[in-house]
């Protein structure tokens, strides 16, 4: 008896805790629902009383280049993150490479280091490129982020890989590209998929570099586009907290999709047998 009332009052502590955190998300859908002659209303309508959607209907005219830019940006930076963090992944775990650790280091350094000073560092880089206000310098700037730790992830997952199996494509005449395209990769679909999921979702709610690298560009990302539109338009707030909960969607999305692949992806390479 005292073990269940215990679960009980767990679960319900937890669900208290769940509620106070996912209100905020509640009440951006309430108010994106909400008329724009009730958005002022003291109290406040806690439940979409007399919804309408022309929050959204604001977001598909006007809110939609961005969301398609900030699709690009996102799916740019997964490409290139996976492709230069898992073959240096590979490299480190299984190759033994001089200086391994050393760059483990420096790859945990690289992490430490605020978006904000590395933003001022892509500046002045990019005035000199010509690459300002362009969707592939971003690409390249939010990769940055995603690669240290896609690479600091794949080591840890691929070191868990059997190196019988190695030694054997080794023995059938296979060089070190031919296996780890071959028998590597396929085998590290679950470290691939979390290092994908971090790119993207890094590379979508970025702000810093938008508004850093690309705030004159004719093709702005969604999180710089919800900042302008608040500041060009701060009655519609229905149509600003739409916005907000359609850039919300592929996250989530996603993150529902893919939680087993990134629970075993992250946890992978930390117990031995």
């Amino acid at each position: 008896m005292r073990t269940s009332t215990r679960r009980w009052w767990h679960a319900g502590l937890g669900l208290v805790f769940t509620a106070i955190m996912l209100f905020p998300v509640y009440w951006m859908f309430n108010v994106s629902l909400t008329p724009r002659n009730d958005l002022r209303n003291d109290p406040p309508q806690m439940f979409p009383v007399d919804p309408t959607f022309e929050g959204y209907q604001a977001v598909f005219d006007q809110q939609l280049p961005a969301l398609v830019t900030s699709l690009l940006i996102g799916l740019g930076c997964v490409v290139l993150t996976v492709v230069i963090a898992a073959p240096a992944g590979y490299a480190m775990a299984m190759l033994d490479i001089r200086g391994g650790r050393t760059l483990n280091f420096l790859l945990l350094v690289a992490q430490m280091i605020p978006a904000v000073v590395m933003a001022m560092g892509f500046y002045a880089i990019y005035v000199r490129l010509g690459l300002l206000n362009s969707v592939w310098g971003l690409i390249v700037a939010d990769s940055t982020i995603a690669v240290p730790f896609a690479v600091l992830l794949f080591t840890a997952f691929m070191r868990g890989i059997p190196r019988e199996l190695l030694q054997a494509s080794r023995m059938d005449g296979a060089g070190a590209w031919r296996t780890f395209r071959s028998i590597v990769v396929p085998l590290s679909r679950n470290a691939i998929l979390t290092a994908s999921l971090f790119a993207f979702l890094w590379a979508w709610s970025d702000f810093v570099f938008a508004s850093t690298l690309a705030r004159n560009s004719d093709f702005i990302p969604v999180t710089l586009s919800i900042y302008n539109y608040i500041g060009n338009n701060t009655t519609q707030w229905n149509a600003i907290m739409a916005t907000a909960v359609v850039a919300s969607i592929p996250a989530a999305v996603l993150l529902v999709f893919a939680q087993r692949y990134v629970a075993a992806g992250v946890t992978a390479g930390a117990v031995k047998d």
